[in-house]
């Protein structure tokens, strides 16, 4: 799927349809006010003030109707530059262009765009005439506060999205109606993975089948770092204030934070991992023969998220990071990055995850440590890339105020993209918590440190691995594996014999003998998304084989059950990803 934002030229398309409709909303809402209209991944929206009126889907239409009929009419799309006098003169009687003009400079150069009989305050650029925008689609509304504060006026957000052609606008359109198959919030829901509750906004429920899932993950995230010589810690959930003022949260984060008063001592519930490690770190004492030390920990945090941007699983409160901090000597820099990239890979490749790598340089402000020391690090990482044999891009400017850093982004199998694991250089918590190692020249020294994660968040990457397999996890994966049906009573004591059987194989077993048609249950076996549905019949029992079905597919097979045992097996071990 499009990243619209990050293409050009759909950028100004989609920054001119959002004007086209805006326009359009004026002619059918002559009370509307407009607030702010960017370009985002999906396409567009602009937020809106229409005194008492509310625009919902089924308005969509004549909304499209209206803009088809300005579009036809051809009108140039002029740039007018004025003064900000002028500019406030031109919007006098609109309180949200205003807001904008008087933060502006009294010698700026404001810029404004005409088509017809709107205008609107923009910085553009924009196509040349609305006989350009013809292929749009209105996608949906919401609300919004004004500037995205809770104490200001709830405005109404449309979005829509913009191509050059049909062909491309209705291929775009076809993967959004795929996505909303595969929403992991109402796949979680059917599939009996996870549920939220209003007792706990943000913060998931994991149901039982959910957690199987979980734990495969986690076991196998403690197996594949074990393999790269990680240490495990867990550290507490709640540490003190003077903790997080020595981290530095306290005085850039505290918002974020669920704070407490115990014994009159005020704690707080982490939000980050990072500064328990560093205690791990600094309670004993390490010598550069004992680096690079690898920290690894799946480590509950909370952050107070605002409501409105609470998404399923891809946006909570409370979720698990799959953290690890390695401490190193200068030296080490690029040959552990390069392992890691290595062993990012292989988790990725294993999931049938494409990714992009992008380095965030130092920010042109608020940056600390030498720039030299700066140079160095990012040369380190680009290094690392390279010796790694992997592309990366640029990203100038937006590393941590602390040091660059690599971002991996995944590609799902619908082409979407998710910044899921990085790499943090840190030349910050190795200072503020005066960690050390000492030298080969008996010398005290500090640490180079290496923040990183792969998953991201255990519960975010869940909701992306819903996504990308639709629901149909590959075998090793799936909490439910096989599904065993017996077409009548008299094989019920069969089938329940081949589920001791399967599960003594490490399987992860049911039986559906519910009192209905078999055709009905097949049924049910794929909308649960079972990887083998068994039938058990006459023949099965009688020559003990079993008669299976794939997932997705129509076909049956009958083999011995030894002969299915060693398949699924085989596919178990693999961690085989199915075409």
């Amino acid at each position: 799927m499009i990243n619209i934002k990050d293409n050009e030229s759909l950028s100004i398309l989609n920054h001119s349809c959002a004007h086209l409709m805006a326009q359009a909303i004026k002619h059918l809402y002559p009370q509307a006010k407009f607030w702010v209209g960017p370009v985002i991944e999906e396409g567009f929206y602009y937020d809106i003030d229409l005194g008492n009126a509310v625009i919902k889907e089924e308005d969509f239409p004549a909304i499209e109707k209206e803009m088809k009929k300005i579009s036809k009419d051809g009108k140039r799309i002029n740039r007018i530059e004025i003064s900000k006098s002028e500019a406030l003169e031109m919007f006098k009687d609109d309180e949200y262009k205003l807001d904008l003009i008087e933060n502006l400079p009294e010698d700026a150069v404001i810029t404004a765009y005409r088509q017809g009989d709107y205008t609107d305050l923009c910085r553009g650029p924009h196509v040349e005439t609305v006989k350009e925008i013809k292929y749009f689609k209105l996608l949906k509304a919401s609300g919004a506060y004004w500037k995205g504060d809770a104490s200001k006026k709830m405005l109404q957000r449309v979005y829509g999205v913009c191509f050059s052609t049909e062909e491309d606008l209705n291929s775009h359109l076809n993967l959004l109606e795929e996505a909303k198959k595969r929403d992991h919030k109402k796949l979680g829901k059917e599939l009996g993975l996870f549920m939220m509750s209003e007792y706990a906004p943000g913060m998931p429920f994991f149901l039982p089948k959910g957690m199987i899932l979980r734990n495969i993950l986690e076991n196998w995230w403690y197996e594949e770092h074990t393999k790269e010589n990680y240490q495990f810690v867990k550290t507490p959930i709640m540490m003190s204030k003077e903790l997080w003022e020595t981290s530095g949260h306290w005085q850039n984060y505290k918002e974020n934070m669920y704070t407490s008063l115990v014994d009159e001592r005020e704690f707080a519930i982490k939000p980050m991992n990072c500064p328990g490690s560093m205690l791990v770190y600094k309670s004993g004492l390490h010598s550069y023969k004992d680096l690079p030390l690898r920290m690894g920990e799946l480590g509950q945090v909370h952050r107070h998220e605002a409501s409105g941007a609470l998404n399923g699983l891809f946006r909570v409160r409370t979720f698990t990071q799959d953290d690890a901090h390695i401490f190193m000597t200068p030296e080490q820099i690029e040959s552990e990055v390069v392992s890691l990239i290595a062993f990012i890979d292989r988790i990725y490749s294993s999931l049938g995850l494409p990714y992009d790598i992008e380095l965030s340089t130092r920010p042109e402000e608020k940056y600390i440590g030498d720039i030299e020391i700066w140079n160095k690090s990012e040369a380190a990482l680009a290094a690392a890339c390279k010796a790694a044999g992997k592309d990366y891009k640029i990203n100038p400017g937006d590393g941590a105020f602390y040091g660059p850093k690599l971002d991996f982004h995944v590609k799902d199998s619908l082409g979407r993209v998710w910044q899921c694991g990085t790499i943090q250089l840190d030349m910050n918590l190795p200072e503020r918590f005066d960690l050390t190692y000492v030298n080969s020249n008996a010398e005290k020294v500090r640490p180079v440190m290496l923040h990183r994660v792969i998953f991201g968040s255990i519960e975010r990457f869940i909701g992306i691995l819903i996504e990308h397999f639709a629901g149909q996890f590959p075998t090793w994966m799936a909490p439910v594996q096989i599904n065993l049906l017996p077409v009548a009573e008299v094989h019920y004591e069969h089938a329940h014999k081949l589920k001791e059987l399967f599960a003594s194989k490490g399987f992860r077993v049911e039986v559906d003998d519910q009192n209905e048609k078999i055709g009905y249950r097949l049924r049910l076996s794929s909308l649960n998304k079972i990887p083998y549905t068994l039938v058990i019949g006459d023949k099965e029992v009688e020559n003990n084989t079993v008669t299976y079905r794939v997932i997705g597919n129509q076909a049956q097979t009958t083999v011995s059950v030894e002969e299915f045992i060693e398949l699924v097996t085989n596919e178990v071990n693999s961690k085989a990803l199915r075409k």
